[in-house]
Order: C-alpha cells, then structure tokens, then sequence
C-alpha cells in the first residue's frame, strides 16, 4: 500500500509515502536510537527508477527497500541509478552493495573523492583520532583505543562510477513530456562533497543530509576533512537561501517544510552558537573539549560527560570546528602547544 506522505505522521515508519508527483518517500533503518531512519527517495524514470541515496548496507534496511520497491512494482533490477548526496555510511553503503549485484551505476559528489580513496585504503587508528588530540580530548581518544578497531572493510567503499560535479543537469524520465531535471549544487559542510538536488520545475529539494528539520547536521566527519567545515557549512546555507525556495525533502526528517525557513533557522542556531562559544574562551576555557563540556548538547541540552562515546565525539568536532570560525573572524586567537590548539580571546 502507498500512503501519501504526511509531515505531522512518524516519519521513520517503514512504507512507501508518496510526496510528490513520480517521487515516493521510502524509510529505511538504521541501527541507532539517534537518527532512527534515513530517507530514500524513488522517482519514476521511464520503466524503472532513479534512487536518491540509498541507506546502509544491512539486512534488515535491504529487506524494507525490496519490499517498498515491490510496493511501487519494481525490484532491485529496475533502479537504474543511484544518486547519493553524500558518502558517509547510511547514504552510500548499500548503493556499493547491491551495485555489486545488480550492476546499477552509482554516482556521488566530486568533494568525496578524497575520503573515499582514504577509506579504500586500511584504517591507521582510531577514526579522527588526530583532530581529537588537537582539540584536547585525549579521554575521549582513550575510550575509543579501549573500544578496539571496529571492523573495517573497503570493500563497503567502492569508489563510484560517476563523479557528480557542481551545476550538473541530471535529467530522469527522459522520454516523458514532464520530464524531471535535477540540479546538483555542491553544498559542502556535513562532508566536503555533499551535494543537493534541486528539482527546480517541481519546487523540490533533495537535501540529503544539508537541512535537515529537526537536528542540525554534524560538521566535517570524514577522513580528509576540510580546514574549515563550519566556515563551508555556512556558505553552503547562504547559497541554498539565495535559490528560490522549495519544498524541504531530506534525509532524516518529515517532508514539506520551506527550505528557507529551515535554513534561516539553521543560521540562527549557529550564530548562538557561536556566541556560547566565545563566552566559554572569555570565561577561560582553552580547548575545544573544555569548551564543549561546558555547552549543552543535542534537543534536550545534555551534557558533554553524559553523552555516549560516539556523539562526545562528535560534540568535539564541532566544538573546534565554531572555535576555527571564531578564529577566522578575529574574534579568538589560536596557538598549538605540545600538538593541542588552546584559545584565547
């Protein structure tokens, strides 16, 4: 059965939600209490379909998109394509995988080239564990050491067959008289290579992992980051805002809010957060972990020390990567001693 999708519903139920004309909303299982589902989006493209990202590769998230494409009467060997807005695992895992099936081309951002090459390259320690010592998480590093290396298989990494480059027209449905264009537009900040697709005629956008409506996306998780995500993030924001507004599609979320709406809302939150920020190097905390312990985190303003590892983790990057801004705008001043970065304002 297809419903029509509705935003006020639980967006994570698995189904098959329509969103708009040839587009159904397919939410697919992860294996986290965070993020709980990733959205996959299926748009009719002449006798088979075109897959905007495509989840992670797991048994359970493969059973659910064979039973949704069966819904919309189609299999695995209908996708044509995979279009993936960005390479972390939820996203790209599971279009390497059934390409290895079924041989479905998979096309991702010209941005990812330098972490995918990375991951097809064997792990040299635990996962950014340089950037955390620079940030003076060194209890954070010793808990992931203690973890022992998670299982790591390039094969999961593939690189893609198609380098999507900034501006380029993908046209679906080729033959139809409504035939869909979609833009790809380079919005880097989440990842480097992230891209978005602008369905310009349908006043839609696929955005991935960019604006996301009810969290705010993490900043420069990858293995070849870049120097400054916060600075890109938010250039990316202000570029998406100068297009004309659009129906919000994204990856992790409800459907149908203004793109522009979120994103002036994205903003915001950035700018306070940058503010708190600031406010913790002038009372005299140095480092980006000092800074984050002091900073309430995720929608429930929890602390630093009560977080599980992985989002400690990530509540340090981020941390550094408001405190590299601040830096940019002369409003701190960073020095390294003994290979970690201390602020001062």
């Amino acid at each position: 059965m297809i419903f029509e999708d509705d935003p006020a519903g639980d967006w994570t139920a698995p189904g098959v939600y329509r969103c708009a004309p040839g587009v159904h909303r397919i939410p697919l299982p992860l294996p986290n209490d965070g993020l709980r589902a990733v959205n996959v989006y299926a748009l009719a493209d002449g006798d088979g379909l075109t897959l905007i990202d495509a989840g992670w590769a797991l048994s359970r998230a493969r059973e659910v998109l064979d039973a949704a494409l069966g819904q919309l009467g189609a299999g695995f060997g209908d996708v044509r394509r995979f279009l993936v807005t960005h390479a972390h695992r939820d996203h790209y895992t599971q279009a390497v995988a059934l390409r290895r099936e079924f041989g479905t081309p998979v096309a991702v951002g010209r941005g990812e080239q330098p972490s995918l090459e990375a991951l097809n390259r064997p792990p040299t320690g635990p996962a950014h564990r340089d950037r955390l010592r620079r940030a003076g998480a060194q209890e954070v590093i010793r808990q992931l050491e203690a973890l022992g290396e998670r299982s790591f298989d390039p094969a999961d990494w593939g690189l893609p067959d198609e380098w999507i480059e900034d501006g380029a027209e993908i046209v679906v449905d080729a033959d139809a008289r409504d035939r869909r264009v979609l833009r790809a537009v380079a919005t880097p900040g989440h990842t480097r290579g992230h891209v978005v697709f602008a369905d310009e005629a349908g006043e839609l956008l696929f955005a991935g992992d960019h604006v996301l409506p009810r969290i705010t996306p993490s900043l420069g998780l990858e293995p070849k980051p870049p120097a400054s995500p916060l600075a890109e993030f938010l250039a990316s924001l202000e570029l998406v805002r100068n297009r004309p507004d659009a129906v919000l599609l994204p990856a992790h979320g409800p459907t149908g809010m203004s793109v522009h709406q979120r994103v002036d809302e994205l903003i915001a939150h950035h700018a306070k957060r940058l503010d708190a920020t600031l406010a913790a190097v002038e009372a005299g905390r140095s480092t980006a972990y000092e800074v984050a312990e002091v900073l309430p985190w995720t929608r429930r303003d929890t602390p630093l020390a009560e977080l599980d590892l992985f989002n400690a983790m990530l509540a340090t990057l981020e941390t550094g990567a408001h405190l590299e801004v601040l830096a940019e705008r002369g409003l701190v001043t960073a020095r390294e001693q003994n290979g970690i970065v201390h602020y001062t304002s």
